[in-house]
């Protein structure tokens, strides 16, 4: 039996609309074609869809129901018959064959094929509708006929159609050859070559046009009497179609579109759509979201990178404000939405990630374009996520979140769904066992997924070559600024500015011009406040300090010697940020931020909570607030730029100020767009001036892993991982990963005693000891084939993400309180739940210790006892008693954080705990957020331990009770996305 005929049918349009005139079509870089629905005849037609985006499959040929102009069911019969039946073997043929070999002209079509047809055949490209001519519809030239037939076809159904005909005119033999082969070229303004597709397509032949006694032939046709006729015989003749004739046709057209996109990723060609192959609405909403008129000249440069068209890893570098983070959510869009794959973003810290998810629109953008935005950071964040059929997702994560996603995603096997990684701050390389835990991170990457692309940006990079070597990443770098930037110091009242080419590195600049009273001599000995009033009210200014007391002073003293005036500028703005901060802390103030923000001055530190920080930058970000005093925080977390930058001192706590944080710090001056220049002012006295010249002459500090520094977070972590994980079993397979590492190309960190293998012997029979893995380890096993397993303990400390300086505490306090674990309260809970990290910073207060012990119901009071702090312990501390029997100050410490938590779960209210125990409340606020998350941590720890299967119900909900800190019954509630307490 004959396969059926195929046929695409598509409604008719009003004359009206097929005369319109219609743009020529742009070039695009979209990966994967998507037919956009057609409105129907008559009604109103609707907005464009956004490409990429189509919720399922069966939207992308939407309304397609003709490509023919005809209603009449005869004729579309008589058509389907005795034009289509005739190509279904060529359609099956050119579904087969490799599009690398067509050619793009494209022939005439058969005459016999249209007689029947009073319209001419078009299929619709893009958003433009097709034209389309009917027996009323004049005829004027050969040129109208060949742009209503070719204009309108992409370039993916040009080359489809060109093989159905090369394959169908091959088959046949012609009974006027020469007649088939006659063509005249199209207009080459008219239709695009698919040089977007092929860079080397514009040697091949264009696409021919019609001939006119070809076109006069396709006009001749029969009356509508004898078409009637002989389309009504064909039905009686025809057998019933048991599949769609038009959904095979639909099928054939989307597998060649799907393979010529394939085509286009795996080339190189650098050509691209109309916003670095991105739609034109992305650059729509880059200027209605962040104002984004036009892209910086380097940005450019960069987007246009060789290595980045063949998603090569790439690592750039330019100084603070340059504008790197653009061209990463630029290459993030094109992943998403033309690549079609997830994409994960690692931020240095959780302000920073909630930043980039809420306040600078990334959310908005997955709205408008068709993508998901999923936060991870805190206890927030699924493991492992949710894997989707049609939406991408954008993973926005901290570092420790990142890492224990990409776990999950190695273990379910879906780390090849991750398209791209995006590293901010990747200097944090060497940054502690927050460096160590990226490294790792990106290590694993590397290892398992050969298609998933990193890159990484930052502005103080040194060693470059070693992270190269790394991350197998190409480099690019630019010392464009926005803004210029002048570096100055003062010594005494003397301004010199920084030359690194003269021999002390200082050039005298100026005296500073302000007459200082002998009270204010005293209160202002380092001219602070001569400095800030040259710039403020009508420029803005940051003041770098070295602690957070230090911070408040000086915002106070500041605003102590202000003149009065200051007072005037946007004085009700200011009235409404102190009315808002009221507001966030239930009626309560901070009695500095009270005094300065009427004169426009504020500070910003962690001792602010979430809340209180977000007001305070949003002021600081819109004029209302016009200097702010903060820590060396804000240099590296969120954006905000000031005309002049003060550098209290040139330390950070009590340590000397780095390279590093001082490029960061002096590289928040100059506005973009605002301001012409930026100042740097670095206040020094005589004891540093040495230490300062080094500082500004020296290099940037040199990044190096911290695998061995960090042991328990860093080598062993790892290890235990690439077990369980299976990423490598034996010790040889463990030897070749580690030399994928940073610290396998930067092995000359080793001390000449150890080489690397013996160092990774250490740590696997160290985790042996410990029971997280089973195997042997000797030296004559050394680099044998003898299989490393990972033990229960050990998968659930990887997976619960545990340190493992605290794993084996963790299951033992778990352990004991099945034992006897009390449940009047969740006092018990909360100390199993309370983090030991924070435990080293506890001071506890002994009168409030005691206090709050007396408070406590007999129940809670049993709970301090079984943890192991007997109550005359607390009672000799605080009365000043000498203790004779030994009580473990880790224990007494975390019990106090305990206590913390169950009083904020109790009041609900960040203020008044923070009042109770003497704390700041941004600690307290800090304390929770820590908790949370180590909260959820030991829930998925316990998860995979069956003898705590108890814990699990218990600690899913008192996670979600430390997440949001509401009442119980406000839980429900505080789940729904937009819903605040």
């Amino acid at each position: 039996m004959a396969e059926p005929s195929l046929a695409v049918r598509r409604k008719s349009r009003p004359s009206s609309v097929r005369k319109r005139s219609r743009a020529p079509a742009q070039p695009s870089a979209v990966f994967s074609p998507v037919a956009r629905k057609r409105p129907s005849s008559g009604g109103e037609e609707p907005p464009a869809e956004t490409p990429c985006s189509n919720d399922s499959e069966e939207d992308m040929f939407g309304d397609y129901d003709s490509f023919y102009g005809n209603n009449s069911l005869p004729a579309q019969v008589d058509i389907e018959h005795r034009y289509l039946q005739d190509r279904t073997m060529a359609v099956k043929a050119a579904g087969e064959t490799n599009l690398g070999n067509l050619q793009s002209g494209i022939h005439q079509k058969q005459q016999d094929n249209f007689s029947t047809s009073e319209k001419v055949v078009v299929l619709k490209a893009g958003k433009e509708d097709a034209l389309q001519m009917n027996e009323n519809d004049p005829v004027d030239s050969n040129q109208e006929l060949a742009e209503s037939v070719l204009d309108d076809l992409p370039s993916s159904q040009l080359l489809y159609f060109e093989k159905i005909d090369q394959l169908y005119s091959g088959s046949r033999v012609s009974p006027v050859p020469e007649r088939t082969n006659k063509g005249v070229n199209s207009s080459p303004d008219k239709i695009k070559s698919p040089s977007s597709f092929y860079p080397d397509a514009e040697h091949r032949s264009r696409p021919t046009d019609f001939s006119l006694d070809s076109k006069r032939d396709l006009f001749r046709t029969e009356s509508l009497k004898d078409h009637l006729k002989s389309a009504m015989t064909g039905n009686a003749k025809a057998q019933t179609l048991q599949v769609s004739k038009t959904k095979q046709l639909k099928e054939a057209v989307l597998s060649e579109e799907i393979c010529v996109a394939k085509k286009t990723i795996e080339s190189s060609s650098v050509d691209i759509g109309p916003f670095y192959g991105l739609p034109t609405r992305v650059k729509d909403l880059f200027r209605r979201l962040r104002g984004i008129e036009t892209l910086y000249e380097w940005q450019h440069d960069c987007l246009m990178l060789e290595s980045l068209q063949q998603r090569k890893n790439l690592i750039y570098s330019l100084p603070t404000s340059g504008g790197k983070t653009l061209v990463a959510e630029i290459v993030i869009l094109q992943e998403l939405l033309c690549r079609q794959k997830d994409v994960l973003m690692i931020l240095p810290y959780v302000a920073v990630v909630q930043e980039k998810v809420w306040i600078q629109g990334l959310s908005s953008f997955g709205i408008e374009l068709g993508f998901l935005v999923e936060e991870y950071a805190g206890s927030k964040g699924r493991f492992p996520p949710i894997k989707r059929r049609i939406k991408k997702s954008l993973y926005i994560a901290t570092i420790e979140k990142g890492h224990a996603l990409v776990n999950s995603l190695i273990e379910t096997e879906r780390i090849n769904d991750l398209g791209l990684v995006v590293v901010d701050e990747l200097h944090m390389l060497g940054e502690g066992s927050r460096g160590a835990t990226l490294e790792i991170t990106l290590a694993k990457i590397l290892y398992t997924s050969k298609n998933t692309q990193i890159i990484g940006m930052s502005a103080t990079l040194n060693n470059v070559g070693d992270l190269q070597k790394f991350l197998q990443a190409e480099y690019y770098t630019n010392n464009f600024r926005p803004v210029e930037l002048k570096e100055y110091v003062k010594i005494r009242d003397s301004i010199y500015t920084v030359d690194s080419k003269t021999e002390n590195g200082f050039t005298f600049s100026r005296l500073l011009n302000f007459k200082y009273s002998s009270n204010l001599e005293k209160a202002d000995p380092d001219h602070i406040i001569a400095l800030v009033t040259e710039v403020i009210p009508k420029y803005s200014c940051l003041i770098f300090c070295p602690t957070k007391k230090n911070c408040e002073n000086v915002a106070s003293m500041v605003c102590k010697y202000l003149n009065k005036d200051f007072r005037s500028h946007r004085e009700k703005e200011k009235q409404d940020l102190i009315k808002n901060l009221k507001s966030i802390g239930n009626g309560s103030i901070c009695t500095v931020l009270k005094q300065t923000i009427p004169f426009g001055v504020a500070y910003h530190h962690s001792g602010l909570t979430n809340d209180e920080r977000r007001s305070i930058e949003e002021a600081y970000s819109t004029g209302v607030l016009c200097l702010l005093a903060c820590t060396a925080t804000l240099a590296a977390g969120v954006n905000l730029p000031a005309r002049r930058v003060i550098l209290r001192a040139p330390y950070v706590a009590n340590d000397f100020l780095k390279k590093n944080q001082y490029k960061q710090m002096i590289g928040r001056a100059g506005r973009a767009g605002i301001d012409s220049s930026g100042e740097s002012i670095l206040i020094v006295q005589e004891k540093d001036k040495h230490m300062v010249q080094d500082l500004v002459n020296s290099p940037l500090e040199n990044c190096y892993s911290n695998l061995l520094l960090e042991l328990t977070k860093g080598m062993q972590s790892l290890l235990l991982s690439l077990v369980g994980l299976k990423i490598a079993v034996t010790c040889e397979e463990v030897d070749n990963f580690m030399c994928s590492t940073l610290l396998g190309v930067q092995q000359q960190l080793l001390s000449k005693e150890k080489s690397l293998s013996e160092v990774i012997k250490d740590g696997l029979e160290n985790l042996i000891e410990k029971g997280l893995l089973k195997g042997r380890v000797s030296e004559k096993d050394n680099n044998s084939e003898c299989t490393l397993t990972i033990t229960p303990l050990g998968k659930a400390t990887y997976k619960g993400s545990i340190d493992l300086a605290y794993c084996n505490p963790l299951y033992a306090e778990l352990k004991k309180g099945l034992e006897g674990l009390v449940l009047e309260s969740s006092l018990h809970l909360l100390y199993l739940a309370t983090p030991y990290d924070m435990i080293s910073n506890c001071s506890p207060d002994w009168m409030i210790y005691l206090r709050q012990f007396n408070q406590l119901s007999a129940a809670e009071q049993k709970v301090v006892d079984i943890v192991g702090v007997p109550e005359s312990f607390i009672t000799k501390k605080a009365s000043g008693q000498a203790i004779r029997k030994n009580v473990d100050n880790a224990v007494v410490n975390r019990l106090y954080l305990t206590f913390v938590l169950h009083t904020l779960l109790k009041e609900t209210n960040v203020w008044s705990v923070a009042e109770k125990f003497n704390m700041s409340r941004g600690h307290v606020q800090n304390l929770l957020n820590s908790a949370a998350s180590f909260a959820s941590c030991v829930l998925h720890f316990c998860e995979e331990l069956e003898e705590f299967w108890v814990y699990k119900a218990l600690l899913t909900e008192l996670t979600k009770q430390l997440t949001y800190c509401v009442k119980t019954e406000l839980i429900p509630l505080m789940e729904v996305a937009g819903v605040l307490e």
